[in-house]
């Protein structure tokens, strides 16, 4: 068999990554040819300090109010760029040695039209708010935000890489709110600790306040804050005057206790089980600016349960991280793979991926059985971060999980260490900077486990980049290695995985079944234009080798892969008599693997423009494999596959999320296989606002798939030994249904209710197997009939629930309790489904539910 083969348009991105650093460097010196506003050094505001600290009321009527200068000078930026506000706005700063004050006025000359929407923390409604963002280190890459809207939630961000927020971050600290004839106000109490900075008799904090008046849809900030521009911590003005903090090491201590009953099914019967355990987290201030993060036999059981999710692919799932310690900071250790505009880092793939910590034991399918516990216990981890006066910062994170065994003793997850190191250094102000990571997971393994898992597995990574022009331009650039060792049965096992498939025909890795080791690399390397006027673009060039595996400890679907991709767009900002904003983009991408194969030659389109409703409209389509492309992971190790041209067409709508009544509807539509398959989705959904308390959310996915090229199986041949690679036409239907509900009693007080059924039938028709030929031009050409072995599914049925409802309770700052009922079923079968979607949600009612109940406790401790 000939295959087309493509070109392989860089060997080595080492020398390309080099050299686009270098010019960059170069161009930084050089003057923006379309200059753009520099940062507003000169926006300056000045603390005060508390002899008395001021009593947190909402009100300013304290001493230390009548000393603090009021910053005045607030700026519109959306939707109007640097516009006079509609209303003023003001704030005062003062602070004593263990907290920071800041008191806002929100002028109104309507205050009983102010939108203030009671929610649980963290949980931005349709309402008012005023929002503080500290950048303490004043290394204008970090900082902290404080967002508080006139029904007192609560929100809070880390800030991280200069723009991107983390929402996990939960900090200790107190803000009071009052309505009055002049509008409303907010008066916070920051304690100094829950900030990092480093070590200096006077501190310049970066400092900005936002304002938003919802009903206007407008936002104001001081200092100006532009929406063309890159970055958020870049763009800050000072706070200064802050002399003597940061004395003394901070220390919280938070002690749990958790009770649990649990049911489970062991040999045909169910029983329930009472289970008690306890745990404490740590955070302590080795030095203002460095911190260590601990946390013993940690318990997440008040954490959403992962959706539902049936997977026909030859790729792993991604499940999102969702317990507080690794969610956490977790953006300081993030080193992403495949991260460009194009995806826009949708594959979530990289170097640290926290859920394999804690992870379902691996062999619990094959040894275990209801008794086995369906995650590994982590006995303890840490993290330590820091950052020093010259813009080093670094980070330590271990963590160490349990062994895990069935029945008969038989290991099914071995005790496993597993360490990421982390280092970061700011050049240029924060302009430019270089970054370095490694990982590390150590393995105890023994007779069960020593086939199936690594021993360990290190990797490492390099990555710099550089602002340049202004700010408009940034180079940036990757390279990483890694390796993996085991016994011979693990290695053979990881070269036969879909990440790498080395058995595939044609390609350049070979299987060697006497290796005891597998070392590969990667580069990334990427060019873009993300500020000033309304162009924007990026250009991204991607080479993993086909030996690269960071999965131990990271994620990364498939390697062996090269990928360039180049985005282009017009974003307008500014209001029009037609829109808000509107942008529209175009992509190109092209892939292929190391051995010059091409996977992939596509095109896409998309427009998404805001209307002066405030509501938005998005359509798109993608038109996909142009010229001669192939999968190479269809066959699941066998010979690639030419593939048809595909269009993918997809448009969405987006209501007003200031009603009581918030709709959306998102379609998606796939042709592809020369008119033979075809895919629809439709993804509706509809928040109700029932009162300024009560909150219903109900979304819906509803797919059907008529796919003539659904892989079926891989079926040895006793005859002639070889492999027919089996496939299917595939007609399933995917019903989901997400149902939210929200009440909140207070801002401290509130219970949510999360459930989601979910419904994928299938049937198998046609089968067929690949021909001497799977690269012909015709689409028939490439298969022809094949009969499967006899007992070989004609049809399957999934059906699964997942629900959780939890009762959340600040009794006191930073200390809470958690009352939480998870529940489940589920049934699979390879069996047709005659029935309708409604009736196969009413039968999951009859399979034996799966139910936990817990209740958590926890105290927060301060010194």
């Amino acid at each position: 068999m000939v295959l087309s083969k493509g070109y392989d348009p860089c060997a080595d991105g080492t020398m390309l990554l080099l050299d686009l650093l270098a010019l960059s460097a170069t161009l930084a010196q050089a003057p923006a040819t379309t200059p753009v506003p520099p940062r507003d050094d000169a926006a300056t505001a000045r603390a005060a300090l508390a002899a008395q600290p001021p009593t947190i009321d909402g009100r300013n009527d304290d001493a230390v109010w009548a000393l603090a200068a009021p910053t005045r000078e607030f700026r519109q930026f959306d939707p109007h760029p640097d516009a006079e506000p509609t209303f003023r706005t003001e704030f005062q700063v003062a602070y004593d040695a263990r907290n920071l004050y800041v008191f806002v006025r929100a002028f109104d000359p309507h205050p009983d039209s102010i939108m203030r929407a009671l929610t649980r923390r963290d949980v931005r409604g349709p309402s008012d708010q005023i929002k503080i963002i500290i950048d303490s280190y004043h290394d204008r890459r970090s900082g902290y935000e404080f967002a508080v809207n006139p029904a007192g939630v609560k929100r809070d961000f880390a800030v991280s890489n200069d723009d991107q927020e983390d929402s996990s971050w939960n900090g200790v600290w107190d803000v009071a709110v009052a309505v009055d004839s002049l509008g409303w106000t907010a008066e916070f109490r920051i304690p100094l600790s829950q900030l990092r900075f480093a070590a200096a008799p006077s501190h310049t904090f970066g400092f900005g306040v936002w304002r938003d008046i919802e009903r206007l849809a407008e936002r104001v900030a001081w200092p100006l804050f532009s929406i063309t521009r890159n970055g958020l911590a870049s763009q800050l003005g000072r706070l200064e005057g802050l002399t003597g903090i940061g004395a003394g090491n901070r220390l919280e201590l938070t002690p749990y206790a958790v009770t649990r009953n649990v049911s489970r099914q062991v040999a045909g019967r169910y029983e329930h089980v009472q289970q008690l355990s306890a745990g404490a987290d740590l955070k302590y201030g080795v030095t203002p600016n460095i911190t260590l993060d601990a946390t013993i036999n940690p318990d997440f059981g008040q954490v959403e349960s992962d959706p539902a999710v049936l997977n026909l692919t030859a790729f792993e799932t991604f499940l999102e991280e969702r317990r507080p310690f690794f969610v956490e900071g977790t953006g300081f250790y993030r080193f992403a793979l495949n991260c460009y505009i194009v995806v826009d880092c949708s594959t979530n793939e990289g170097l640290f991926y926290s859920r394999r910590i804690g992870r379902a034991p691996t062999l619990r399918s094959a040894y275990g059985d209801g008794r086995t516990a369906a995650s590994t216990p982590i006995a303890a981890a840490l993290k330590l971060t820091g950052r020093t006066p010259g813009g080093f910062s670094f980070g330590v994170l271990d963590a160490l999980t349990e062994a895990v065994s069935g029945p008969e003793g038989r290991t099914v997850e071995p005790r496993t260490n597993y360490a990421v190191l982390r280092a970061q250094q700011d050049l240029r102000g924060g302009e430019a900077g270089i970054s370095w990571i490694g990982t590390a997971v150590v393995r105890a393994l023994d007779a069960w486990t020593e086939p199936v898992l690594h021993r360990n597995a290190y990797v490492t990574g390099l990555s710099a980049r550089n602002r340049f022009g202004g700010g408009q331009y940034e180079v940036a650039g990757s390279i990483t290695a890694s390796r993996v060792a085991g016994t011979e049965a693990a290695i053979l096992r990881t070269q036969r995985s879909s990440v790498h498939y080395y058995q595939q025909p044609g390609d350049g890795p070979a299987v060697d079944s006497t290796r005891t080791a597998i070392a590969g690399h990667a580069v990334q390397v990427k060019l873009g234009k993300y500020g000033g006027g309304i162009t924007r673009f990026e250009t991204s060039f991607v080479r993993q080798s086909a030996g690269f595996e960071p999965n131990d400890l990271g994620f990364l679907r498939r390697a062996d892969i090269q990928d360039w991709s180049t985005w282009a767009a017009l974003s307008f900002f500014t209001p029009r008599k037609l829109y808000r904003w509107f942008r529209v983009n175009g992509n190109h991408w092209q892939t292929w693997n190391t051995s010059g194969l091409r996977l992939e030659n596509a095109v896409n389109l998309n427009a998404h423009i805001g209307l002066h409703n405030n509501w938005n409209l998005h359509a798109g389509a993608t038109l996909g494999q142009l010229g001669s492309s192939y999968c190479d992971r269809c066959t699941r190790g066998g010979p690639p596959v030419r593939t048809s041209r595909t269009v993918y067409p997809w448009f969405g709508v987006n209501g007003d999320s200031r009603g009581r009544l918030v709709p959306s509807l998102w379609v998606n539509l796939g042709y592809t296989d020369a008119g033979h398959s075809r895919s629809a989705s439709l993804s509706p959904s509809l928040t109700l606002r029932l009162s300024p308390r009560l909150e219903a959310g109900l979304a819906a996915n509803i797919s059907h798939t008529d796919d003539d090229n659904q892989w079926y199986g891989n079926f040895g041949d006793e005859v002639s030994g070889g492999t027919h690679y089996a496939f299917a036409r595939l007609d399933q239907r995917t019903v989901s249904l997400t149902a939210r509900v929200n009440y909140v009693v207070s801002p401290e007080l509130s219970f949510e209710f999360y459930g989601q059924p979910y419904v994928s039938s299938g049937t198998w028709s046609d089968v067929r197997e690949v021909t001497a030929t799977p690269d012909a031009a015709r689409y028939a050409d490439r298969y022809q009939i094949f009969v499967p072995p006899a007992g070989s599914p004609e049809a399957f049925h999934f059906a699964r629930l997942r629900s959780n409802a939890v009762l959340r309770w600040e009794y006191r700052p930073g200390s809470t309790l958690f009352l939480v009922w998870a529940h489940g079923r589920e049934a699979d079968a390879n069996e047709r489904s005659h029935a309708g979607w409604l009736r196969e949600y009413r039968d999951l009612l009859d399979e034996h539910p799966d139910n936990t109940f817990l209740l958590k406790v926890a105290y927060w401790l301060n010194r």
